[in-house]
Protein backbone atom coordinates (compact mmCIF):
# COMPACT_ATOMS: atom_id res chain seq x y z
CA UNK A 1 0.00 0.00 0.00
CA UNK A 2 1.51 3.36 -0.98
CA UNK A 3 2.11 5.75 1.91
CA UNK A 4 1.09 9.34 1.25
CA UNK A 5 2.53 12.34 3.06
CA UNK A 6 0.29 15.42 3.26
CA UNK A 7 1.23 18.98 4.17
CA UNK A 8 -1.80 20.83 5.50
CA UNK A 9 -2.94 24.37 6.21
CA UNK A 10 -5.99 25.15 8.29
CA UNK A 11 -7.80 27.87 10.18
CA UNK A 12 -7.77 26.57 13.72
CA UNK A 13 -10.66 28.70 14.96
CA UNK A 14 -13.04 26.53 12.90
CA UNK A 15 -12.06 23.27 14.62
CA UNK A 16 -11.63 21.67 18.03
CA UNK A 17 -7.95 21.16 17.38
CA UNK A 18 -6.12 18.51 15.37
CA UNK A 19 -6.58 15.40 17.51
CA UNK A 20 -9.64 13.22 16.91
CA UNK A 21 -12.40 13.74 19.49
CA UNK A 22 -15.99 12.67 20.05
CA UNK A 23 -18.17 14.79 17.81
CA UNK A 24 -15.68 14.71 14.96
CA UNK A 25 -15.09 18.45 14.54
CA UNK A 26 -11.32 18.15 14.42
CA UNK A 27 -8.94 18.44 11.49
CA UNK A 28 -7.89 14.82 11.85
CA UNK A 29 -11.50 13.59 11.81
CA UNK A 30 -12.52 15.74 8.85
CA UNK A 31 -9.45 14.76 6.84
CA UNK A 32 -9.97 11.05 7.60
CA UNK A 33 -13.59 11.25 6.44
CA UNK A 34 -12.59 12.90 3.16
CA UNK A 35 -9.83 10.37 2.46
CA UNK A 36 -12.10 7.47 3.36
CA UNK A 37 -14.59 8.64 0.75
CA UNK A 38 -11.85 8.87 -1.87
CA UNK A 39 -10.46 5.42 -0.99
CA UNK A 40 -13.89 3.85 -0.54
CA UNK A 41 -12.69 2.30 2.70
CA UNK A 42 -11.77 3.49 6.23
CA UNK A 43 -8.54 5.48 6.33
CA UNK A 44 -6.46 6.16 9.43
CA UNK A 45 -4.59 9.46 9.40
CA UNK A 46 -1.57 10.09 11.63
CA UNK A 47 -0.33 13.64 12.25
CA UNK A 48 3.03 15.07 13.21
CA UNK A 49 1.54 16.37 16.45
CA UNK A 50 -1.47 17.97 18.07
CA UNK A 51 -2.54 21.56 17.75
CA UNK A 52 -5.05 22.89 20.26
CA UNK A 53 -8.44 24.33 19.42
CA UNK A 54 -7.99 27.74 17.83
CA UNK A 55 -4.37 27.20 16.76
CA UNK A 56 -3.74 27.59 13.03
CA UNK A 57 -1.36 25.71 10.73
CA UNK A 58 0.49 26.42 7.52
CA UNK A 59 2.68 23.31 7.60
CA UNK A 60 1.05 20.51 9.58
CA UNK A 61 2.14 17.10 8.26
CA UNK A 62 0.19 13.85 8.22
CA UNK A 63 0.43 10.48 6.52
CA UNK A 64 -1.89 7.64 5.58
CA UNK A 65 -1.77 4.40 3.61
CA UNK A 66 -3.73 4.39 0.37
CA UNK A 67 -5.13 1.30 -1.35
CA UNK A 68 -3.27 -0.01 -4.37
CA UNK A 69 -6.16 0.83 -6.70
CA UNK A 70 -5.67 4.54 -5.91
CA UNK A 71 -2.00 4.61 -6.88
CA UNK A 72 -1.10 7.71 -8.90
CA UNK A 73 -4.13 9.71 -7.79
CA UNK A 74 -3.77 13.50 -7.46
CA UNK A 75 -4.36 13.48 -3.70
CA UNK A 76 -4.16 17.23 -3.32
CA UNK A 77 -6.88 17.83 -5.87
CA UNK A 78 -9.06 14.97 -4.69
CA UNK A 79 -8.86 15.83 -0.99
CA UNK A 80 -9.40 19.57 -1.44
CA UNK A 81 -12.55 18.86 -3.46
CA UNK A 82 -14.08 17.29 -0.32
CA UNK A 83 -12.53 19.30 2.49
CA UNK A 84 -14.14 22.46 3.93
CA UNK A 85 -12.61 25.79 2.94
CA UNK A 86 -10.97 26.18 6.36
CA UNK A 87 -8.57 23.29 5.69
CA UNK A 88 -6.50 22.55 2.60
CA UNK A 89 -3.93 20.04 1.44
CA UNK A 90 -0.97 22.18 0.38
CA UNK A 91 1.18 19.31 -0.86
CA UNK A 92 0.77 15.55 -1.33
CA UNK A 93 3.54 13.10 -2.16
CA UNK A 94 4.18 9.38 -2.03
CA UNK A 95 6.91 8.54 0.48
CA UNK A 96 8.78 5.54 1.81
CA UNK A 97 6.42 3.05 3.48
CA UNK A 98 8.44 3.43 6.71
CA UNK A 99 7.90 7.21 6.90
CA UNK A 100 6.02 8.36 10.01
CA UNK A 101 4.79 11.94 10.29
CA UNK A 102 5.25 12.05 14.06
CA UNK A 103 8.16 9.77 14.87
CA UNK A 104 10.44 10.95 12.07
CA UNK A 105 9.99 14.65 12.84
CA UNK A 106 13.17 16.18 14.30
CA UNK A 107 11.84 19.67 15.05
CA UNK A 108 8.87 21.99 14.67
CA UNK A 109 8.55 25.72 14.15
CA UNK A 110 5.64 27.70 15.55
CA UNK A 111 5.02 31.39 14.89
CA UNK A 112 3.11 33.73 17.19
CA UNK A 113 1.77 37.02 15.78
CA UNK A 114 1.42 40.10 17.99
CA UNK A 115 -0.46 43.29 17.05
CA UNK A 116 1.28 46.20 18.77
CA UNK A 117 -1.27 48.97 18.18
CA UNK A 118 -3.61 49.88 21.00
CA UNK A 119 -7.36 50.08 20.48
CA UNK A 120 -7.71 48.89 16.87
CA UNK A 121 -6.75 46.06 14.55
CA UNK A 122 -7.26 45.34 10.89
CA UNK A 123 -10.36 43.14 10.64
CA UNK A 124 -8.57 40.80 8.23
CA UNK A 125 -5.83 40.17 10.80
CA UNK A 126 -7.90 39.96 13.98
CA UNK A 127 -8.43 36.14 13.74
CA UNK A 128 -4.66 35.61 13.53
CA UNK A 129 -3.06 38.04 16.01
CA UNK A 130 -3.05 38.88 19.70
CA UNK A 131 -3.88 42.57 20.00
CA UNK A 132 -1.60 43.07 22.98
CA UNK A 133 -0.61 46.72 22.41
CA UNK A 134 2.87 48.34 22.53
CA UNK A 135 5.79 46.27 23.83
CA UNK A 136 9.46 46.80 24.62
CA UNK A 137 10.90 44.36 22.09
CA UNK A 138 14.47 44.64 23.38
CA UNK A 139 13.31 43.62 26.87
CA UNK A 140 11.53 40.64 25.32
CA UNK A 141 14.67 39.59 23.46
CA UNK A 142 16.75 39.82 26.63
CA UNK A 143 14.21 37.67 28.47
CA UNK A 144 14.00 35.13 25.63
CA UNK A 145 17.67 34.25 26.08
CA UNK A 146 16.79 32.45 29.32
CA UNK A 147 14.44 30.10 27.49
CA UNK A 148 16.77 28.83 24.76
CA UNK A 149 18.58 25.53 25.21
CA UNK A 150 17.88 22.09 26.61
CA UNK A 151 15.99 22.27 29.87
CA UNK A 152 12.92 21.17 31.78
CA UNK A 153 9.97 23.23 30.49
CA UNK A 154 7.53 22.02 33.15
CA UNK A 155 6.79 25.66 34.08
CA UNK A 156 5.31 26.18 30.62
CA UNK A 157 3.17 23.04 30.33
CA UNK A 158 -0.57 23.06 30.93
CA UNK A 159 -2.24 19.88 32.14
CA UNK A 160 -3.96 17.63 29.62
CA UNK A 161 -1.57 15.39 27.71
CA UNK A 162 0.56 12.99 29.80
CA UNK A 163 4.21 12.88 28.72
CA UNK A 164 7.20 10.76 29.72
CA UNK A 165 9.47 13.78 30.07
CA UNK A 166 9.08 17.56 30.19
CA UNK A 167 12.66 18.15 28.96
CA UNK A 168 12.87 19.74 25.52
CA UNK A 169 15.50 21.53 23.43
CA UNK A 170 14.40 24.98 22.32
CA UNK A 171 16.76 25.73 19.44
CA UNK A 172 15.81 29.34 18.80
CA UNK A 173 13.36 32.19 19.31
CA UNK A 174 13.48 34.56 16.36
CA UNK A 175 11.94 38.04 16.42
CA UNK A 176 10.77 39.59 13.16
CA UNK A 177 8.45 42.32 11.96
CA UNK A 178 6.11 41.70 9.07
CA UNK A 179 3.88 44.22 7.29
CA UNK A 180 0.20 43.71 8.00
CA UNK A 181 -0.79 45.37 4.72
CA UNK A 182 0.76 46.96 1.65
CA UNK A 183 -0.24 50.48 2.70
CA UNK A 184 2.71 52.45 4.05
CA UNK A 185 0.82 53.80 7.05
CA UNK A 186 -0.22 50.35 8.28
CA UNK A 187 1.64 49.00 11.34
CA UNK A 188 3.92 45.99 11.30
CA UNK A 189 3.19 42.84 13.27
CA UNK A 190 5.73 41.41 15.67
CA UNK A 191 6.28 37.72 14.94
CA UNK A 192 8.00 35.35 17.37
CA UNK A 193 9.17 32.04 15.86
CA UNK A 194 9.99 29.14 18.14
CA UNK A 195 11.90 26.11 16.86
CA UNK A 196 12.35 23.09 19.15
CA UNK A 197 12.72 19.34 19.02
CA UNK A 198 9.25 19.14 20.55
CA UNK A 199 6.69 21.17 22.48
CA UNK A 200 4.59 20.48 25.56
CA UNK A 201 0.88 21.31 25.76
CA UNK A 202 0.46 25.09 25.31
CA UNK A 203 4.20 25.56 25.88
CA UNK A 204 4.59 28.22 23.18
CA UNK A 205 1.52 30.15 24.33
CA UNK A 206 2.81 30.18 27.91
CA UNK A 207 6.25 31.38 26.80
CA UNK A 208 4.68 34.12 24.70
CA UNK A 209 2.55 35.19 27.65
CA UNK A 210 5.65 35.55 29.82
CA UNK A 211 7.59 37.41 27.11
CA UNK A 212 4.70 39.83 26.63
CA UNK A 213 4.79 40.49 30.38
CA UNK A 214 8.49 41.30 29.94
CA UNK A 215 7.64 43.61 27.05
CA UNK A 216 5.14 45.41 29.28
CA UNK A 217 7.77 45.88 31.97
CA UNK A 218 6.02 43.62 34.46
CA UNK A 219 8.81 41.02 34.68
CA UNK A 220 12.57 41.18 34.19
CA UNK A 221 14.95 38.77 32.43
CA UNK A 222 15.86 37.52 35.90
CA UNK A 223 12.21 36.79 36.63
CA UNK A 224 11.94 34.77 33.42
CA UNK A 225 15.00 32.79 34.43
CA UNK A 226 13.43 32.11 37.82
CA UNK A 227 10.25 30.83 36.19
CA UNK A 228 12.31 28.38 34.11
CA UNK A 229 14.25 27.17 37.13
CA UNK A 230 11.10 26.72 39.23
CA UNK A 231 9.90 23.84 37.01
CA UNK A 232 6.40 24.57 38.26
CA UNK A 233 3.48 25.79 36.13
CA UNK A 234 2.15 27.89 39.02
CA UNK A 235 5.26 30.07 38.67
CA UNK A 236 4.44 30.99 35.07
CA UNK A 237 2.56 33.91 33.52
CA UNK A 238 -0.65 34.17 31.54
CA UNK A 239 -1.33 31.92 28.55
CA UNK A 240 -1.43 33.80 25.24
CA UNK A 241 -4.61 33.39 23.15
CA UNK A 242 -4.68 30.40 20.80
CA UNK A 243 -5.61 32.35 17.67
CA UNK A 244 -2.22 34.13 17.51
CA UNK A 245 -0.36 30.83 17.14
CA UNK A 246 0.41 28.97 13.91
CA UNK A 247 2.30 25.74 13.25
CA UNK A 248 4.54 26.85 10.41
CA UNK A 249 6.71 23.85 9.68
CA UNK A 250 7.55 20.32 10.69
CA UNK A 251 11.22 19.51 10.09
CA UNK A 252 12.48 16.11 9.01
CA UNK A 253 15.95 14.67 8.68
CA UNK A 254 16.23 15.54 4.99
CA UNK A 255 15.35 19.22 5.56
Amino acid sequence: MPRIKLTLAYMGSRFQGWQSQPGGNTVQDILARALSRICDQPVRVRGAGRTDAGVHALGQVAHFDAPENRTGLDWRLAANALLPRAVNVVRAEEVDPEFHAQYHAVAKTYAYHLWLERGWCLPQRRPFVWTCGPLDVEAMKASADSLIGRRDFRSFMNVGNPVNSTVRTLHSIDFATEPAALAEDMPDELVLRFTADGFLKQMVRNMVGLLVEAGRGKVSPGDVRSVCEAEDRSAGALCAPAHGLCLQRVHYGQD
